[in-house]
């Protein structure tokens, strides 16, 4: 959203709020939810906006101890219009008609999404939305009920944030710093350690891109990160600490960092759409790159072991030769019935059509990369003529496309009992 249109939108917002001349009642959340209640009452465009920007202030100037009872508060007076939903479904009995299946589908439609629709007009309102449903989050492993509005926020940020709203932007040196400095602090697969650290990220042989969406351009949805390198990585620290490869010798795009930057829209998939649209960008813009793969994390590969996979566990502690256990990492990552594999970076890329290339040892030495998987990390290869067809295999079949590297360690796993397991 331009900035001309932003500030006359804050200018109509200001001027009807003096004009509605809101009186508080002293109790900041009972005036939040009055100014909800007024939101869905009011039809006037400018006192609607004025109204949602008073909802976004006094969101943010919640006592994050009154946010259970504010979402409760949405359940209990925000639902569906049960008079209406009533009307609906007794006119769908007797009719059975077109109409009367959409007069159901709005009826059954909860107030606070359309409550949400407005909020989203004012002034920071898509910002807000987005905070009040990680604030949500936080709340629903001890409160199911809530459950509804997130179902709710989920439905509407999908349509909010589809792909013909995203924008791909590659980002350099000469971005502006507000972003940088965002890349900075929501990277969470491997720190960037200041501003040294950044500008070696983004050197001729580095790439960044990340989407974005025009209503909130200074806020990266998601991002990822790629080293141009020769060959096939197999160690995150030689990538990150190496000099530059000029990119016309590399052979190899390494996306070796993928970051969901808005908890708040956990759920609404970006990075499926993100590294299919780069692996396009560079390979028409560097023809001399024949490989693209991940260098990706194993997060759930000790967790495994300390549950089901206890029998094992002792060898990763201690094991003579990491070599031998390949068969047994491989067994995990392919753990599960198709889309619903076990670990949740697995899931992501092979059910984004990749395939599971390689499993690497000692390939993450840090302090979370041994607490997280004893260093395994894994190599998934994109190849965007068998995107399409590896994907339906995924989902209908379950079948996983693997190269014959882990071919070979799976068998592995089928001719051998857990405990011979590691010396295969």
């Amino acid at each position: 959203m331009s900035g001309g249109i932003k500030g006359w939108i804050q200018q109509v917002t200001d001027r009807a709020l003096d004009l509605l001349d809101f009186k508080s009642e002293g109790v900041l959340l009972d005036d939040l939810i009055a100014h909800c209640h007024a939101v869905l009452s009011r039809r006037g465009e400018a006192t609607g906006l004025a109204l949602a920007g008073s909802v976004v202030s006094s969101w943010h100037a919640l006592d994050k101890a009154d946010h259970l009872e504010f979402f409760g508060r949405l359940i209990d007076e925000f639902g569906p219009d049960r008079d209406r939903l009533e009307r609906a479904i007794n006119h769908y009995q007797t009719s059975l008609d077109e109409l009367s299946i959409m007069n159901l589908h709005q009826a059954a439609e909860a107030n606070r999404q359309e409550l949400f629709r407005r909020i989203n007009s004012a002034p920071n309102g898509l910002q807000t939305l987005i905070l009040m449903r990680e604030e949500l989050s936080k709340l629903l492993g001890n409160h199911p009920e809530l459950r509804p509005i997130d179902q709710d926020f989920v439905h509407l940020f999908t349509s909010w944030f589809n792909k013909g709203f995203l924008e791909l932007e590659r980002i350099n040196w000469q971005t502006s710093a507000t972003v940088l400095e965002k890349l900075i602090q929501y990277e969470s697969v491997h720190e960037i350690r200041g501003w040294d650290d950044l500008r070696r990220r983004l050197a001729e042989d580095r790439f960044c891109f990340a989407y974005f969406h025009p209503v909130i351009p200074d806020e990266p949805l998601i991002f990822v990160e790629v080293a141009l390198v020769q060959g096939v990585a197999d160690a995150i620290a030689p990538l990150l600490e190496t000099t530059p490869v000029s990119p016309v010798n590399a052979d190899t795009a390494v996306f070796y960092s993928i970051n969901n930057c808005q908890p708040g829209l956990a759920g609404v998939s970006f990075g499926n759409l993100l590294i299919k649209q780069v692996v396009s960008v560079l390979q028409a813009e560097h023809p001399n790159l024949k490989n693209f793969v991940t260098l990706s994390p194993i997060p759930g590969l000790r967790q495994w072991l300390e549950s089901d996979g206890q029998i094992f566990l002792g060898q990763f502690k201690e094991p003579a030769d990491k070599q031998k256990l390949k068969p047994i990492v491989a067994q995990y990552l392919t753990d599960g019935k198709g889309p619903k594999l076990r670990d949740p970076v697995a899931r992501f890329h092979l059910g984004n059509g990749a395939s599971l290339e390689r499993i690497n040892v000692d390939a993450d030495l840090s302090a979370r990369g041994f607490e997280q998987s004893f260093g395994f990390m894994v190599n998934y290869r994109y190849e965007l003529d068998l995107i399409v067809s590896n994907h339906e295999q995924l989902m209908e079949s379950g079948q996983i496309a693997t190269s014959r590297e882990v071919q070979q360690l799976l068998k592995k796993t089928s001719r051998s009992s857990p405990k011979e397991l590691p010396h295969a």
